[in-house]
């Protein structure tokens, strides 16, 4: 190593002691700065400019760091030769700037991890299977190994000594990081399970949440709601309570539709032969009510005489067409999937009506459309449904109540 220069070297004998161990410590001061100003400005700027990619992610943080390492060692080293100072106050100074030394080389290290970490979410299996919880719990072991060594420094013992009285605070350690392993266990649960990834839909009511994942770290799931505001998650909640991930919609290509439509239960009836006549210009629903009159003669001609009475014989009815017109016009839509579940039912009747349920895919997982294509659906089905004398089922209004009173 090489020796720093002495008073004598320097020409600055003949000085008070009080005074020689001023300039001593201008002299230090002076060089601790100048190589500060060399690491960063001079050697620090060459590398950004010319070796450091512009773009991206890069180590430019580590290097800054590392460029503090400078000063600090410069003092650390040339304490000792400052003339006259206390062994006390030299040895306090050394120890702090090993100190500062240390905190600056985890500081690096944690610098290096974030750009690991930057590195490997720009390859597309990093939204499935995110590595930021492990790169957090790489900072947090680094920051704890840097201070058991800043304290070991600074009170001049082996850290050998500081780590066999950990176990007898083991319980303490425990405590104060519950939240930190119980967030690991779920961090690895969730990447090795493939239970949730980054851009993710998720459902948690208990906790606020209604919007897409954006950011899964060790301790937090950041939650951005759909009216723009972010819910922060603690990551253990996810595998301790139960919300909804809509990921398995989104990549199927289709999203449900299932709204019923509430019948009047008083419109509904058997129809007549001259109303099958005018239905059967609807050109979905022809051929459904030729094959039902066919069906139908046949099962009445089987009665016999029986047949010939209303009471027994089978007829068509207005809500059965409506639902078959309904089924043929969704099986003929062209943004409803052919490919998934679709199909008309009756639900139980109750005090609003019969609900009759449509129940079919779009062919989209888009939002704006899919709320379009639904819309447009319901419009046409809502307007066409007195063609085949039915009512919409709907509460009383205050005009109702009005017009009954004026008779």
């Amino acid at each position: 190593m090489i020796e720093p220069p002495t008073f004598e070297d320097l020409g600055l004998t003949g000085l008070a002691p009080t005074a020689e161990m001023v300039v001593g410590l201008c002299i230090l001061a002076a060089l601790a700065w100048l190589g500060n100003f060399v690491a960063k400005k001079i050697i620090l700027r060459i590398l950004i400019a010319r070796v450091l990619p512009q773009d991206g992610p890069s180590p430019r943080k580590v290097v800054a760091y590392l460029a503090n390492i400078v000063p600090t060692v410069i003092v650390a080293y040339g304490v000792g030769a400052v003339p006259h100072l206390a062994p006390g106050i030299a040895s306090v100074i050394a120890n702090v700037a090993n100190g500062v030394t240390i905190l600056v080389i985890a500081m690096a290290i944690s610098a290096a991890l974030s750009f690991v970490n930057a590195l490997y979410e720009q390859r597309p299996e990093s939204a499935s299977r995110p590595i930021k919880g492990y790169v957090q719990v790489l900072k947090i072991v680094v920051y704890s190994g840097a201070a058991i060594l800043i304290v070991a420094v600074l009170i001049e013992q082996s850290p050998l000594l500081l780590l066999s009285g950990l176990g007898a605070m083991a319980a303490v350690v425990l405590l104060v990081f519950k939240d930190t392993i119980l967030s690991l266990v779920a961090s690895v649960q969730l990447t090795s399970n493939d239970l949730l990834r980054v851009g993710d839909w998720i459902e948690m009511p208990q906790a606020g949440a209604d919007g897409d994942v954006i950011d899964i770290a060790l301790h937090t799931v950041k939650v951005q709601n759909f009216d723009k505001t972010i819910v922060s998650i603690p990551t253990h909640r996810l595998i301790s309570e139960s919300y909804r991930n809509w990921r398995g919609m989104s990549e199927s290509g289709g999203r449900r539709i299932k709204r019923p439509i509430f019948i009047d239960q008083n419109s509904i009836r058997f129809l007549e032969a001259e109303e099958i006549a005018r239905l059967k210009r609807v050109a979905l629903i022809a051929d459904y009510l030729a094959d039902k009159e066919r069906e139908l003669g046949e099962w009445n001609a089987g009665l016999g005489e029986a047949g010939r009475e209303a009471v027994n014989a089978r007829r068509a009815t207005n809500v059965g067409t409506f639902r078959a017109y309904v089924l043929a016009y969704l099986r003929a839509h062209p943004r409803v999937s052919p490919a998934m579940t679709l199909m008309v039912r009756q639900r139980e009747p109750g005090p609003q009506g019969l609900p009759l349920e449509i129940y079919c895919f779009t062919d989209t997982t888009a939002w704006l459309e899919y709320e379009r294509i639904q819309s447009d659906i319901f419009d046409h089905l809502l307007a066409i449904l007195p063609e085949f004398g039915l009512r919409i089922f709907q509460q009383p209004s205050g005009l109702d109540f009005r017009t009954l009173a004026e008779g």
